[in-house]
């Protein structure tokens, strides 16, 4: 019932995870990510213990790969679930049960995986790596970004579109990034849109917030300066976008 993309970028070692599927709110129920541990999407019928175990058997040593059998060992209906993983290390790995609706599937490269089920065909997924592969050295943002249009584009859910979220995650225990269109008829073009103000407005905001181990301090004056403008006085908020 989604399409999703996980990854790691290889110069920043930023993870992140991309999808969208027609269910409201994706992002408050498939990705999942933990700092210097990895990134996870679980998906088909959501079972979020199974991404929980994954990046904490991650944290406690373990490859992508063993800590994703080891999670699938314990669930019963595993052959229901669809998920994919990438590490700290680059490592991606995914698993797609014999049970999820097809047309469903899966293809794991270099420091990314590409998994959907319920999805128009395998052309999907074959989109969704090749345009990740094609957009190597630009920031993973955009190259998960780029990923979910070119899903979108090639048929992605069968069903329609409702839903669709992006989420990066750095050293902090925070995310880096973290957006979500719950409810919109196009929402991977909506991603963008947002994505777009993101980086101008709520990205500068992130960078200045408090890091682990250096002492906390006021924010960037053109931060404050920026925010306590109105939102159609920001810089990108000129437009309001697709309704």
């Amino acid at each position: 019932m989604t399409f999703s993309i996980v990854a790691r970028c290889p110069s920043t070692g930023l993870l992140g995870v991309a999808v969208a599927t027609a269910v409201p709110a994706v992002g408050s129920m498939c990705p999942f990510t933990r700092a210097n541990a990895g990134a996870v999407s679980t998906q088909s019928w959501v079972n979020p213990y199974l991404a929980l175990g994954v990046l904490g058997a991650i944290a406690g040593g373990m490859s992508a790969g063993a800590a994703l059998d080891c999670v699938l060992a314990g669930d019963s209906a595993r052959e229901l679930r669809q998920i994919g993983l990438v590490d700290a290390s680059g490592e991606a790995v995914a698993f797609t049960g014999a049970d999820c609706t097809p047309w469903c599937g899966q293809e794991a490269g270099e420091g990314f995986a590409v998994q959907g089920n319920m999805l128009t065909g395998p052309e999907v997924i074959a989109a969704m790596a090749a345009a990740f592969r094609a957009s190597i050295g630009t920031p993973l943002d955009e190259r998960l970004m780029r990923a979910m249009e070119a899903g979108d584009a090639a048929g992605g859910d069968r069903r329609g579109r409702q839903s669709a979220s992006l989420r990066l995650q750095g050293p902090e225990d925070y995310p880096a990034l973290d957006l979500r269109v719950d409810e919109h008829p196009r929402p991977v073009a909506e991603l963008r849109r947002v994505l777009a103000i993101a980086r101008l407005q709520l990205m500068p905001f992130v960078d200045g917030m408090p890091k682990r181990g250096v002492p906390a301090g006021p924010a960037p004056a053109g931060v404050t300066s920026m925010l306590a403008l109105s939102p159609p006085e920001r810089p990108g908020g000129g437009g309001s976008g697709p309704a």
